[in-house]
């Protein structure tokens, strides 16, 4: 197999843990968003230990998801958030996952197509993107939803929009039959009972992002990215490191040059403010974030050399704090380039 100079260290445990948690705070079982291939960890291997844990419920957004998740573990159901498009028909009929209903239009081709087969269907509440609205529900007599769902816009904010949701959603739960009703994400599992109906997905809060500071104390970590050193070299007093020479050495410095960059994920926003680990040694970054290579000042690690393994600091709040993109950006946009390796 070929070597790899990046590698992401995934914490099946904390994985495991967090859903747990995720699974106690109400009454509602919690299902898992393996969508973007599982946020970037491996949607296949997210999913095999989610199951592991209890999990039966999985949602992703495309009929191509669903085609890489197969086969599901037994017992488990998944479902296609995107619906099912004007192409998407023989696929959906072809496999076990249910299609979420979003439109008028989709609702007229499953109504057309699957007949009485299950699917499940979103209702907007508040959010404008996909779902029906509340005065389309007629649509769906006849047909046989396993979940009507809809999805919180500001469920990590403290915003009335939470509430009126929440009445709304209610509203049509009274109006429209289904097997389940599932309204909260991560964030709107920490808003309280009331907000689980019979069923939850979560995302974020799985992977150790944390959506609501009622979770801080609870979600673990579960991403930590690691990249291989190329070079050790001293930088001289004057000298300065990487593009646009904006950090400059008031002292001769060493520094390490790691293997990874924005290309990996590893954005430009972190210069100035990203550091890596090494034997419990900090290692500053120095200059800015290249395609592919970053600068770390390496003085307090005598023993780092070329070849070795160095931790980038990647707690997600702390790093969405410093940086200004969402947890979410984190954990989607690391590259493939990274080995993804269970632990």
């Amino acid at each position: 197999m070929t070597h790899r100079a990046l590698r992401l260290r995934l914490d099946a445990d904390a994985l495991k843990s967090n859903w747990r948690w995720l699974q106690r705070q109400g009454d509602a079982p919690a299902g898992a968003a393996v969508k973007a291939d599982g946020y970037g960890l491996g949607a296949m291997e997210v999913t095999k230990r989610l199951a592991e844990a209890g999990c039966r419920d999985f949602f992703i957004s495309t009929w191509a998801e669903a085609e890489a998740l197969s086969p599901l573990p037994e017992g488990a159901s998944l479902s296609v958030l995107h619906g099912v498009g004007p192409d998407d028909i023989e696929a959906a009929l072809a496999g076990a996952a249910r299609p979420v209903l979003n439109t008028p239009q989709q609702v007229a081709r499953w109504k057309e197509a699957a007949g009485d087969r299950p699917c499940d269907v979103m209702i907007d509440t508040g959010m404008n993107r996909l779902g029906l609205r509340s005065d389309e529900i007629g649509l769906l007599d006849g047909l046989t939803i396993d979940t009507l769902m809809s999805h919180l816009a500001s469920a990590d904010e403290d915003s009335g929009l939470n509430r009126a949701q929440l009445e709304r959603f209610s509203a049509v739960r009274s109006a429209v039959p289904a097997r389940r009703y599932s309204l909260a994400n991560s964030a709107g599992i920490c808003l309280g009972p009331d907000f689980g109906f019979d069923l939850t997905r979560p995302g974020l809060a799985l992977y150790g992002g944390v959506p609501r500071s009622e979770a801080a104390a609870a979600i673990a970590q579960v991403v930590f990215p690691e990249a291989e050193i190329i070079q050790r070299r001293t930088v001289r007093a004057g000298e300065s490191v990487g593009y646009g020479a904006t950090w400059v050495a008031k002292i001769d410095t060493e520094v390490a040059i790691a293997n990874v960059g924005y290309a990996d994920g590893y954005l430009r926003y972190f210069a100035g403010k990203g550091r890596a680990q090494y034997g419990g040694l900090d290692l500053p970054l120095v200059g800015r974030v290249s395609m592919d290579l970053i600068a770390l000042d390496c003085s307090a690690a005598a023993e780092l050399r070329e070849g070795d393994w160095v931790a980038l600091d990647y707690d997600l709040p702390v790093a969405a704090e410093a940086t200004g993109l969402s947890q979410y950006e984190l954990l989607t946009g690391l590259s493939d380039r990274f080995g993804r390796l269970w632990t």
